[in-house]
């Protein structure tokens, strides 16, 4: 599926009580790519104080366009997905986002080639949802699985898992994870004995082995260091730890061996 699709999907919220929820939705459209958001008839709707909660979406908010009724919002949509945490007596087609994902983005790459209109995700206001009225525009109603007991979602946690999910249809779960900053290849064998070696002479440093036995506590040491697989860089790192225990306790034994000056002891 093609990213280009999420420009030809339009977010619609309508009737909206607070702009603190068009805020959220902004900023969850802006994290998944969705560039258009349609407003009806909203209660707040105060750009300046939308931006300063979600901050580098200037161009989100300023493409924003307002209608005064829904069938003026859906007007040039070809087709139009409704949001509902509630069942409804009528019979609908009801899918979840996750499934319903890889159609909407289907419709929208035919938006992109000019052969139908955008498609809509319509969510409706905070306190009671959509009506039976609104949903009798859509061609889908989606439900979101929550918790039975608590299942009401608020607006723009609802927008941002329907983003989500129509992000990873498009390609997100494709995303590269960023590089370490550091990278070194394996640690070699060479690398790993010259660490346990010195390990070993960081735990006589300080007591370990008084009550244990070497051979085991080494063995468990070497399984446990083979076990996190790391690479040479980071064996440096854990053998230069070892080296230092020894050096501090090595500065220690010949601290308290050495006697007091002569003005030392007179003081």
């Amino acid at each position: 599926m093609s990213r280009e699709a999420l420009d030809h999907i339009v977010v619609v919220l309508w009737e909206t009580q607070n702009y603190v929820n068009i805020a959220g939705t902004i900023r969850a459209m802006k994290n998944f790519g969705l560039s258009r958001l349609r407003l009806v008839s909203p209660a707040d709707w105060d750009p300046w104080r939308i931006e300063g909660i979600a901050h580098d979406t200037g161009d989100l908010i300023a493409a924003t366009r307002l209608f005064d009724s829904l069938p003026a919002a859906l007007a040039d949509c070809s087709f139009v997905v409704g949001l509902t945490a509630r069942e409804r007596r009528a019979k609908r087609a009801v899918d979840r986002p996750r499934t319903l994902a890889p159609e909407i983005l289907t419709r929208a790459e035919a938006a992109v080639l000019g052969e139908s209109g955008p498609v809509a995700l319509l969510f409706g206001r905070e306190d009671h949802g959509l009506p039976n009225e609104a949903l009798d525009f859509c061609h889908r109603t989606v439900t979101i699985p929550t918790n039975p007991e608590h299942a009401s979602l608020n607006l723009a946690q609802a927008v941002l898992l329907i983003a989500y999910e129509l992000w990873m249809a498009a390609g997100g779960e494709r995303q590269t994870f960023r590089d370490p900053r550091h990278v070194a290849p394996p640690a070699t064998v060479e690398e790993l004995e010259m660490l346990f070696a010195d390990a070993e002479s960081a735990l006589w440093s300080v007591d370990f082995f008084k009550s244990r036995q070497t051979e085991t506590v080494m063995r468990t040491l070497r399984e446990l260091v083979r076990r996190t697989d790391p690479d040479g860089r980071e064996a440096s790192f854990l053998r230069a730890m070892a080296i230092e225990v020894v050096k501090f306790t090595r500065r220690q034994t010949e601290r308290a061996q050495t006697p007091p000056d002569d003005a030392s002891a007179q003081g």
